[in-house]
């Protein structure tokens, strides 16, 4: 089997941005491998995500349970093995992921009661690895910002001219309680937690890329 390596992060940690930074520098490096990001929006597998993330099923997140919003990206994944990369990383190949399995852990689990969520995590990992057979991830790279950096990196987005936020983008409360939905997830996955803004001051992008750098190469060497 190949590696497969995971940027997580809530919307607004600048979790695609270091992705793009990492492919580039690999890219330049020479290094063959696979990039992928979730959803895959173009695809038809993502048609009820679409409709999710439109507010087909309600205008809130809370509208469409845990259970039944991470269905709707496992089956996006599942395609995209199925059809894209599964050979590839079978065949031994490096595989990227802007987003996987990580962000049903973060998002969805944040719908349910703290006092839930550890079981909601179990099934999810049964879900995703063992029913539809997914690879598990070797490394997963938690980008975490606290929320007053990620709305304002979110509005210079929008104001940037990026597209609008979706009806996760647009709850402030929904986010703050991702961010730590996801700060769980990562203690009960073993995660690797990057801190883009201790004490509220974000860090340099080329500051946090080093330090992404040298969690990938000890993967990569494993």
């Amino acid at each position: 089997m190949g590696k497969l390596i995971v940027f997580e992060g809530t919307d607004g940690s600048g979790k695609s941005t270091q992705f793009r930074m990492l492919t580039e520098r690999l890219q330049a490096a020479g290094r063959d491998f696979r990039r992928l990001q979730f959803p895959r929006y173009e695809e038809p597998s993502s048609a009820l995500i679409r409709m999710y993330l439109g507010g087909a099923f309600g205008g809130a997140p809370e509208d469409v349970n845990a259970y039944a919003a991470s269905l709707f990206y496992a089956v996006d994944r599942y395609a995209s093995y199925a059809q894209d990369w599964g050979r590839y990383y079978r065949a031994g190949g490096l595989v990227l992921s802007d987003r996987y399995t990580t962000s049903n852990a973060v998002h969805q689990a944040a719908k349910a009661p703290p006092e839930a969520r550890r079981a909601f995590l179990s099934w999810l990992s049964d879900l995703e690895y063992g029913k539809l057979g997914l690879p598990e991830p070797d490394l997963v790279i938690l980008m975490h910002m606290p929320l007053a950096q990620c709305l304002e990196l979110l509005r210079r987005r929008t104001d940037g001219g990026g597209a609008p936020p979706d009806i996760h983008e647009k709850d402030a409360a929904y986010l703050e309680t991702c961010r730590r939905a996801a700060l769980e997830a990562a203690a009960f996955y073993h995660w690797t937690v990057i801190d883009c803004a201790p004490g509220g001051v974000v860090r340099p992008a080329a500051d946090i890329a080093a330090e992404i750098d040298t969690h990938i190469q000890c993967c990569l060497e494993d």
